[in-house]
């Protein structure tokens, strides 16, 4: 494994927890896993429901899991796949450098820099509240956002090919985050988000 940053320094100023992990693979290992997960995972293009017109995303997404879980957002709900054996090898990795246990994983794909994410927060009923969420990164190195709801006060950091950065306790409800598109780069990125689906309570009859 590589030497990696003081992921023990919260990369927000306050109203949140944010560490970065930097490099958790080594370039050769990083190197296979985007090329397996580009080549195995079943990639569809995502859709959101935006004042009542359906969009169509550039960016791909898949969504994998112990279950067929629900997952809603932008008023679309996907259903879980069965991990891959490559995804079960990186959640583990994730699982053992973070001390969390994870249930899911929403990928996307960005096929270049033109393709980002727009200002948002992660925030669903379905997520375990303030949880944390493990975002490993393969491919292109892309610039990554955060602003405060409140304050509009930001902060940014550099997400590297292999790296791994862990968004926890109340991040998702003080501060949105987004990855900037940028038409500099032309490589692909892929970014594995390992998350928690809290399954409704059913009371035993």
């Amino acid at each position: 494994m590589n030497v990696r940053t003081d992921k023990d320094r919260n990369r927000l100023p306050y109203d949140g927890t944010v560490n970065y992990y930097g490099k958790l693979l080594k370039k050769e290992e990083a190197d296979f896993y985007l090329e397996r997960l580009l080549e195995t995972i079943e990639w569809r293009n995502d859709e959101a429901v935006i004042f009542g017109r359906r969009i169509i995303t550039k960016r791909k997404v898949a969504w994998y899991g112990d279950k067929p879980f629900e997952y809603t957002y932008s008023n679309t709900t996907k259903y879980a796949l069965p991990w891959t054996n490559e995804l079960l090898e990186l959640k583990s990795i994730v699982e053992k450098e973070t001390g969390e246990s994870f249930n899911s994983c929403l990928l996307n794909l960005y096929h270049t820099g033109e393709e980002g994410m727009a200002w948002h927060s992660d925030g669903e009923a379905d997520l375990k509240k303030n949880g944390a969420i493990g975002s490993l990164s393969l491919g292109a190195e892309r610039k990554f956002a955060f602003k405060h709801k409140q304050s509009g006060e930001k902060a940014e950091l550099i997400l590297e090919h292999g790296s791994l950065l862990v968004m926890k306790d109340t991040t998702q409800t003080h501060w949105l985050h987004r990855l900037p598109p940028t038409k500099k780069i032309t490589a692909p990125r892929v970014n594995l988000t390992f998350r928690t689906i809290v399954e409704p309570y059913t009371p035993a009859v």
